[in-house]
């Protein structure tokens, strides 16, 4: 399964996803903001399969994090939640950086899937995309 950091300043969503990827046999790590996922990716030198950030979280935006990721970790893969239709907009500006955005709210089968998906295409092991539900 994927290594996965989880950028997200609501506790209860962070610990929601993380849990419920972590279910699905994923190693997860979990930071309060862009400036700790900037942190934690220094310090495993970009050793994650995906980044699962918020947009808008105090310090670092997602949208900053994902440019940092881009330039410094481009193998990471990154996917963006947001609340807010201007930031979606923002985001799909990086379309060629990011997997994708995810509305909030969301049902957390809606996460795991997307997660599968990317993680499956990432391996390009076509019997685990049939595998996401």
């Amino acid at each position: 399964m994927a290594n996965i950091l989880i950028a997200e300043d609501e506790d209860a969503l962070r610990h929601l996803v993380s849990r419920a990827l972590r279910l699905d046999g994923h190693e997860v790590s979990a930071a309060e903001d862009g400036e700790e996922a900037l942190e934690r990716l220094q310090e495993a030198d970009g050793e994650f399969d995906l980044v699962l950030s918020d947009i808008r979280m105090p310090g670092l935006t997602g949208i900053e994090l994902a440019h940092a990721i881009a330039q410094r970790w481009p193998h990471v893969k990154v996917l963006l939640m947001t609340g807010y239709a201007e930031q979606k907009e923002a985001a799909e500006d990086l379309a060629t950086i990011i997997e994708g955005v995810l509305d909030k709210p969301f049902a957390i089968g809606d996460v795991r899937r997307q997660v599968c998906e990317i993680v499956a295409a990432a391996s390009q092991a076509p019997s685990r995309r049939s595998a996401c539900a």
